[in-house]
């Protein structure tokens, strides 16, 4: 609910005090927000509405433009130990089992952009961003607080939780996730449109990947009804496994516990060597694949939209959590910037938008590309075998390539 325009507020603190900003949001973005701000002398309070900020999930991809993200952080050395470099990325028909592809990750795409690919289990980059925000003398995080409203004066902004006021500063801003709930009530869009697809994920250790599959590299499988995709993480001491198929059930989770049968049926059509991958587990989790239609704005007064609360994006070009750190290094700097609030919003939204928008449409497009059939399938392996692998990926320079506005 937006409180009535007034001049000044009770709590209003001197023009010469530090920037207060509020972030409902314990992720990788809310945290990552909290951190480049801070760094910046901004005083953070992040709200976290689980009793714990535990991370789910399993395997994430950093691009260049990310791990540039974590080095200007300061997180890279500590997470250097816990991450794995693949060489390469191998592209493979799923059903015939058949390699397309050998895409130069490591070395090549370091030197090219100047910062590594780096994968990772999902909970240590968490980690990594939870001791720095705990270590941080700038920054507070609360937990078992969902912030739910806002109002909004001409000089700050009240975060209610529970139908009370919970925090005040100068800005808040809503890293609350796909379904947001600042979004929902402050923003007045449409609830996420299921995309017909669920991903599962699990992670095996070393010992257990069979034969056929490499260990050190990235792996994809690609067939009509979905794909298959692993790579190392934890220093290669365990292998990170996404299946993505077309579903007709909607889950709204983000790790509900799915039936192994579930997961083989996928991938029954695939080659032995990924039959026997997912074999390998019977823990997986899955979750719903869904997309929201570009917002007309991000920025309702003195709250803005980060991450996957203002752009979810389809995981066909590992970049959800990476735009989100993007989001975070610009929000900092727009906001170090500026002298004004609304000038600073208005900046970041404007630099942002359309490369999330142009990222969202490229992920749209891989997904397309990974579950061809027919003689389009057969056009996409002749192109992906003929093309020069270090063209093709550099055909994704505007993506790694990222660095914020100067």
């Amino acid at each position: 609910m937006q409180g009535t325009l007034q001049t000044t507020s009770p709590t209003t603190p001197p023009k010469s005090s530090p920037l207060r900003v509020l972030i409902a949001g314990g992720g990788i973005g809310g945290l990552a927000a909290a951190l480049a701000i801070a760094r910046t002398g901004g005083e953070v309070r992040v709200f976290e509405r689980r009793a714990q900020s535990d991370e789910d999930g399993a395997g994430i991809q950093l691009g260049p433009n990310g791990t540039r993200i974590l080095q200007s952080l300061g997180l890279a050395d500590q997470l250097s130990s816990q991450v794995a470099t693949p060489d390469a990325l191998f592209v493979h028909d799923g059903p015939m089992g058949v390699r397309v592809a050998e895409l130069p990750l490591g070395g090549w795409l370091a030197e090219r952009h100047g910062a590594p690919y780096w994968v990772a289990h999902r909970a240590d980059l968490h980690a990594a961003l939870r001791r720095a925000v705990d270590e941080h003398p700038l920054i507070e995080l609360r937990h078992g607080i969902e912030i739910e409203d806002a109002e909004t004066y001409s000089d700050e902004v009240l975060a209610r939780s529970g139908g009370q006021i919970v925090g005040a500063g100068d800005i808040l801003i809503a890293a609350d996730g796909l379904r947001s709930t600042l979004r929902q009530n402050l923003f007045g869009t449409r609830l996420p449109r299921y995309s017909g697809k669920s991903a599962a994920r699990t992670v095996i250790r070393r010992e257990q990947i069979p034969d056929g599959i490499l260990q050190d590299s990235v792996g994809i499988w690609l067939a009509p009804k979905g794909h298959v995709v692993h790579y190392p993480v934890r220093a290669g001491r365990e292998l990170a496994i996404v299946v993505i198929r077309n579903d007709l059930a909607v889950d709204e989770g983000w790790a509900t516990a799915v039936a192994h049968d579930w997961v083989k049926d996928a991938v029954q059509d695939f080659a032995a060597p990924v039959r026997s991958l997912i074999a390998a587990s019977d823990n997986w989790r899955k979750w719903a694949l869904f997309e929201l239609p570009p917002l007309k704005t991000w920025v309702n007064d003195r709250v803005v939209l980060l991450g996957d609360a203002a752009h979810p994006v389809l995981p066909f070009l590992a970049q959800g959590a990476v735009l989100a750190l993007e989001d975070a290094l610009t929000l900092a700097r727009c906001l170090s910037d500026s002298d004004s609030v609304p000038k600073a919003l208005g900046s970041y939204q404007t630099q942002r938008s359309r490369r999330a928008e142009g990222v969202q449409a490229a992920s749209r497009r891989n997904g397309q590309i990974y579950h061809l059939d027919g003689p389009l399938r057969q056009a996409r392996n002749v192109t992906l075998t003929i093309s020069p692998p270090k063209r093709v990926m550099a055909s994704y320079d505007w993506l790694y390539g990222w660095r914020p506005s100067a």
